[in-house]
């Protein structure tokens, strides 16, 4: 991307970057010179435009560069008035609520899921303009940076005004009542496990599976206890599956663990089962013989994703099994174009021991696959096996787009030509 010299057009550019939701863009610009405080000629800023676009993701991107002064100190009082007020009307009004009201609009509006910076959020369009409903977590942003604290309620109440644990809004409260667990936040959000809303529950118990991976919180005994209380009496079978995938993240095991996690795996829900299976193989440590039997029971689960779970735990415990009925269930499961574990299956056959003709077989297969990660995956289990046509196998993934040089089973190709020849050329595939 070449940057414009001109500050007119480099503003513009700027504008257009937000408008496009091209975070990568603005963040250059910005670094370039683009000044995301400089007013327009409709009296807006890059910055404003950015909040009212409902995208935490470029909202970053304009507020915090190396090379301008932090928000805090190069905005003035009235600015960030203005860009609080703008994002609480939008988080009041509601994404689409608000685009109606501006555009005028009756029809129906165009609503799809998109990713960003690992979270999701709805984009909206409607009347000839676009906006993401992350305005919560934009107002979240702006409240910490200009140091205005908002209540633990506030934050949970943003958050379950979308009740997905990877919606924005949601992940932008989880991490500051995270933050500020020593401050009271902990004990309003456990206390959440006993609300009559499920999505309160489930707020809980995914904060509580977060704590679990932080060195440094001093509360680990006392929220496993919590958490094993909880499985005990939760009825939602979303909310019990995070109550256990909580259960089950901790450095250290709860003494009821595996009581909760047998009982759980004969639960009639399938999230549920999945997350009995994660707490039964916790840590790869040998079974007890009634884990055992609960998992060869699992292995013939009609649900794809308990059946792929526990037979992957089976195969990583020691001993006694039959490995090639197992390793039969997981190329079933990646031969399997309809199967939601396709992917998983495939790659963990990838790198397994499995060196059989038929696991040879399938890896070539996965190479007539419609998506690039799937043929890459069939690639990669070819080059580990040094395979002779593992060139053309990485030949087939580029027809699908271009190789991306970070991920590991790109570089599988690179591993290979060192071991064979950087001039090898394969064939059969």
């Amino acid at each position: 991307m070449t940057e414009p010299t001109d500050p007119d057009e480099a503003v513009a550019a700027l504008c257009a970057a937000v408008a496009a939701y091209d975070q990568e863009a603005a963040e250059a610009l910005v670094a370039a010179g683009a000044d995301p405080d400089r007013v327009l000629p409709d009296g807006s800023t890059p910055l404003l435009r950015a909040v009212e676009s409902g995208s935490r993701a470029m909202v970053g991107a304009l507020l915090w560069s190396q090379d301008l002064p932090d928000p805090e100190e190069r905005l003035p009082e009235a600015e960030r008035a203005r860009l609080l007020d703008a994002a609480r009307r939008w988080y009041r009004a509601g994404a689409e609520a608000e685009l109606r009201r501006l555009t005028g609009a009756a029809g129906p509006a165009e609503t799809s899921m998109v990713e960003e910076q690992w979270c999701q959020v709805e984009q909206i369009a409607l009347g000839g303009l676009t906006v993401r409903a992350g305005h919560g977590a934009v107002l979240t942003v702006l409240e910490r940076v200009f140091g205005i604290v908002a209540t633990p309620e506030e934050l949970v109440e943003r958050a379950v005004r979308h009740p997905d644990p990877f919606h924005v809004d949601w992940a932008e409260s989880r991490y500051l009542l995270g933050e500020r667990s020593a401050e009271g936040a902990r004990e309003t959000v456990t206390a959440l496990r006993h609300h009559a809303s499920a999505g309160h529950r489930l707020f809980a118990a995914d904060w509580l599976w977060g704590r679990q991976h932080v060195d440094a919180y001093p509360h680990h005994e006392e929220d496993l206890e919590t958490l094993a209380v909880w499985a005990d009496l939760e009825t939602d079978p979303v909310v019990l599956a995070a109550v256990l995938m909580a259960l089950g993240a901790g450095d250290g095991e709860h003494p009821r663990l595996e009581a909760i996690a047998l009982r759980s795996a004969g639960h009639p829900d399938p999230r549920v089962r999945v997350q009995a299976v994660e707490c039964l193989g916790w840590y790869d440590r040998s079974f007890t013989a009634a884990e055992h039997e609960a998992m060869r029971v699992l292995v013939g689960d009609p649900d794809d994703a308990v059946r792929f779970g526990a037979v992957r735990s089976l195969l990583s415990a020691e001993g006694g099994e039959d490995v090639e009925a197992l390793r039969g269930v997981v190329r079933d499961l990646a031969r399997d174009p309809r199967s939601p574990m396709r992917q998983s299956a495939a790659d963990s056959m990838a790198e397994s021991a499995d060196r059989t003709a038929e696991a040879t077989e399938l890896l070539l297969s996965l190479l007539d696959a419609d998506d690039w990660l799937t043929r890459m995956i069939g690639a990669y289990g070819l080059a580990l096996r040094d395979h002779p046509g593992t060139p053309r196998a990485y030949a087939r993934v580029e027809e699908l787009g271009p190789l991306h040089g970070p991920d590991h089973r790109v570089n599988a190709l690179w591993d290979w030509q060192q071991r064979n020849g950087a001039g090898a050329a394969g064939g059969g595939a």
